[in-house]
């Protein structure tokens, strides 16, 4: 590919004040608007009259710039460009929206939660497809997240596992096994906090969230061995889900699996090979078999909470070893799951490893509005993460009235594919109409999205 034109033949101006870089915002803040974003925000957040006035008008336009890729405040200012102000009314101004982020208290965080909690409802009832069989079986993954920050005034900024400074959240996601993750919940906290902290009463909030959202069948809890704790599965089971959480080692543990019969174990292939960090190499085949355990039996750390359940124990062979008798043996690294399921053991196992659909979630926030977290007031960045998940929810939503190749793609693609087209606008019989580029590789999609969005009901 070259131009064709010769050094000093092209000219670029910034002066036409018809064309917008980011026509895909139009639908998706109609999706919004039909979700009721600006309704809901004017009712839940109050911050006060002279703080707060018009929450709607402002985390309309958070969430806006965020759909469009913002990752600072002062990237918001993407949605103030060309002809988007006679699209949208209301649009605010980054430094009005950053000093209405700092004005954010942890009570407001909360009321901002429930907002985001609202949405999802709402986006739910609005998109059928969004969480497609929510009703038969469903899936709720927790983990924590470090994002490293380089400020040192940053309250809440500190070293944690990671060696880096950092704030540590919390996230829970919805899921299916036909669908692509939503966020449940999200809760910031300090960046040496411990996995545990805060995580069973995040989950008992993120799973009364999900039966009301739709998730009336079959629910397991699925996160790996940072929330193995005799309170959060406490929780989990009062709240009517399952479990499925990867162990932590213990010599108790390491008994169990060793009483294994040799012929109890089954082999299984992996579809695609994973990537062994701890061993240094591919893994395409394993072993599994399971056994009946019996965690939390300290009665002084957790009186009357000792649980038995099943344990699922997964088995990859490393490599072999070879004894003082010149006698050779196999060596095999183990991995294993306590879970309350009903799936049968291959089942069971394989959907425990889908736990790790939640980094898709991780890498998608990364991507965009948490790249960064903006500011230097705890309570402000707490507030930028549940907007940011309200955002992905809102892509996830828009993704699955576009087309069904949308429905599951990553928001980055929904950004690049979707959002992020230029158009320019014509002005005729009161009617304005976004002239797209011709041959719009993803046309069908963006109409199928816009149509939706915009035929009425």
């Amino acid at each position: 590919m070259q131009a064709f034109h010769t050094r000093g033949a092209v000219l670029a101006t910034f002066d036409d004040p018809n064309l917008v870089s980011h026509a895909g915002l139009v639908p998706v803040l109609r999706l919004a608007q039909d979700a009721g974003l600006g309704e809901v925000a004017d009712r839940v957040v109050r911050l006060g009259e002279s703080k707060g006035a018009n929450a709607g008008a402002k985390i309309g336009s958070i969430v806006a710039g965020m759909a469009a890729g913002a990752d600072s405040i002062d990237d918001l200012d993407v949605i103030r460009h060309g002809a988007l102000p006679a699209l949208f009314g209301g649009i605010r101004a980054p430094s009005t929206l950053g000093t209405f982020l700092r004005h954010f208290s942890y009570g407001h965080v909360a009321q901002l939660e429930a907002l985001s909690g609202q949405l999802l409802a709402r986006l739910r009832q609005r998109c059928p497809d969004l969480l497609p069989g929510i009703d038969q079986l469903a899936f709720v993954d927790i983990d924590a997240k470090i994002t490293e920050v380089y400020g040192p005034g940053k309250e809440g900024a500190a070293f944690g596992y990671t060696r880096k400074r950092g704030l540590n959240f919390l996230i829970v996601t919805l899921s299916t096994p036909l669908s692509a993750p939503v966020v449940l919940a999200t809760r910031l906290r300090g960046g040496n906090a411990d996995s545990r902290r805060n995580a069973a009463s995040l989950l008992t909030r993120a799973l009364r969230l999900a039966r009301q959202v739709g998730a009336t069948g079959t629910l397991i809890v699925r996160g790996d061995s940072g929330f193995f704790s005799a309170q959060i599965i406490t929780a989990i089971r009062a709240a009517g889900a399952r479990f499925s959480i990867t162990t932590r080692h213990s010599p108790a543990l390491d008994t169990a699996i060793a009483a294994i019969a040799h012929d109890a174990w089954t082999p299984i292939t992996y579809p695609r090979a994973i990537y062994d960090d701890d061993t240094d190499q591919w893994v395409s085949a394993a072993e599994i078999a399971e056994t009946t355990y019996t965690a939390f039996t300290n009665v002084t750390q957790n009186p009357g909470r000792a649980t038995t359940a099943r344990l699922l124990v997964r088995r990859v062979r490393i490599g072999t070893d070879t004894t003082t008798q010149g006698e050779l043996f196999p060596v095999y690294r183990y991995h294993a799951v306590f879970t309350d399921s009903t799936f049968e053991l291959p089942t069971a196992e394989a959907q425990h490893r889908d736990h790790a659909i939640i980094e898709q979630v991780l890498a998608d926030l990364n991507d965009s509005a948490l790249a960064h977290f903006p500011s230097g007031r705890f309570a402000a960045n707490a507030a930028w993460l549940c907007l940011a998940a309200l955002t992905h929810n809102l892509l996830r939503a828009a993704g699955t009235l576009a087309s069904t190749a949308h429905a599951r793609a990553r928001t980055t693609t929904l950004r690049r594919q979707l959002i992020s087209v230029a158009a320019r606008i014509s002005r005729s019989a009161r009617r304005l109409t976004l002239h797209l580029p011709r041959d719009w590789p993803w046309q069908a999609a963006w109409h199928g999205l816009f149509t939706a969005t915009h035929t009425a009901a």
